[in-house]
């Protein structure tokens, strides 16, 4: 299975929470705006990438030869609905500039929650889960 795709998906959703995280530094309020139209453009790449992970990337490995690889396939999805459901709590909370303004605490709270442990689910498939798929498929 190629993963180039699901990698580069990773390094632009990493960059935009970078850039959530400036912009929330330097002001929630001043930059409502920009915050929610950066949550929503986040979101866009993080649905199709779940998307071509539970179509394409999930299937195949349950499909190819490695059990162990499998395995860690299933664990990796049942995993992620969680946080994909705490994602779209998020979302759906912070998508206006309004809501923004009228809870920047809240925000902040909610977007070190469920940001740190989107982050933090990216850095272990770029350490621990693509090296694997990545190594199956030279033997393949």
């Amino acid at each position: 299975m190629q993963i180039d795709k699901l990698k580069h998906q990773h390094t632009d959703i990493l960059r935009r929470v970078a850039a959530l995280r400036t912009l929330t530094h330097a002001g929630v309020a001043d930059n409502a705006q920009a915050i929610a139209e950066g949550i929503v453009g986040m979101s866009a790449v993080i649905k199709l990438h779940l998307a071509v992970e539970d179509q394409a990337l999930y299937p195949s490995l349950q499909r190819g030869d490695d059990a162990d690889l499998a395995r860690l396939g299933r664990m990796y999805q049942a995993e992620m609905a969680p946080l994909a459901q705490a994602y779209d709590a998020f979302v759906r909370r912070w998508n206006t500039a309004q809501h923004l303004r009228e809870d920047a605490e809240g925000f902040r709270a909610d977007a070190n929650n469920v940001l740190r442990r989107l982050h933090e689910r990216m850095q272990r498939e770029n350490l621990e889960f693509y090296p694997r798929i990545e190594a199956q498929a030279e033997l393949a």
